[in-house]
């Protein structure tokens, strides 16, 4: 068609009073993270990371996990309104009673970790956890029948592994992250709206195992090993939220953390070795059961 011949058509049409409407975008895919400390990454930068990219709805200006998985999405080319619902040292049946009239609503995907230990009061012990979950979901459910509930199974806690007073002390490092996620597999069967639990603990001790992360920060890092733990020996250093940030972001977008690569924009942000990025990738991707063919 010649442009003169474009342009007759266009002037018909608008004489008609028809509107042509132009193709529309695909919308953004909504996401919230709900969770306390080992969400918005207390105690490292990543708690300040680009809270001008996600949404804070408690208006702290945390970017946290959120705005790393933001930032991946970005590189990888996924368009997603990311959001976060965080409370320090709170369990999910804290934000079910505290904080549903704030996040009760028709979301794409929700990601919910929940405390450390399970339950705070009776360490290891799964019910409450179980029974705020489901909740939630069933709330969420109520708002999208479609959305896609995903459960976060954190990391073990060294300083409950090696020093005394916990049910785990003097356990393998690898326990208490194994009963958060058997916790975790407990509340997925209450619900279809649940996904797979997304396994950030068995990625930190994949770590440890291939010799990556120390498993004891208590006897000093090794050479040419990384601490996944803040100086706490509880929360994750930066290198542990990114980490559990790359897992959570394969999991849920099915993108291969791997091609991410050394140029990773988050790592370069928070002033990481190339290389160690890359292998904290591959950690990921090897959890996550991507092909080693990429």
């Amino acid at each position: 068609m010649t442009r003169r011949a474009m342009r007759l058509l266009a002037a018909a049409v608008l004489g008609s009073g028809l509107l042509l409407a132009a193709p529309a975008a695909a919308a953004a895919k909504t996401i919230l993270f709900v969770g306390n400390s080992f969400t918005y990454g207390e105690r490292s930068p990543v708690r300040r990371y680009h809270p001008e990219r996600v949404t804070d709805l408690n208006g702290e200006r945390i970017g946290g996990v959120p705005a790393l998985f933001k930032t991946f999405a970005e590189e990888a080319g996924l368009d997603w309104t990311v959001s976060l619902e965080t409370a320090g040292g709170r369990d999910l049946a804290f934000h079910l009673d505290t904080r549903l009239r704030l996040i009760d609503k028709p979301w794409d995907v929700v990601v919910l970790q929940g405390y450390s230990t399970l339950d705070a009061q009776r360490p290891g012990d799964p019910a409450r956890h179980v029974a705020a979950a489901k909740a939630l979901a069933g709330a969420f459910a109520r708002a999208n029948p479609g959305v896609s509930v995903r459960l976060v199974s954190t990391w073990s806690r060294a300083d409950l592994a090696y020093r005394p007073g916990s049910v785990w002390s003097g356990k393998p490092i690898a326990l208490l992250a194994e009963d958060v996620a058997a916790g975790n597999r407990l509340a997925a069967a209450t619900s279809p709206r649940f996904g797979t639990p997304i396994p950030v603990g068995a990625a930190w001790t994949r770590a440890m195992r291939a010799g990556i992360a120390d498993a004891d920060p208590y006897d000093g890092v090794a050479f040419g090993q990384v601490d996944l733990w803040t100086w706490d020996h509880y929360h994750a250093s930066t290198a542990g939220y990114y980490l559990s940030a790359l897992v959570q972001f394969g999991a849920i977008t099915g993108f291969d953390p791997r091609k991410l690569g050394a140029t990773e924009r988050a790592a370069d942000d928070l002033g990481m070795e190339p290389a160690l990025a890359v292998r904290l990738q591959q950690v990921a991707a090897e959890e996550l059961g991507f092909s080693t063919a990429r």
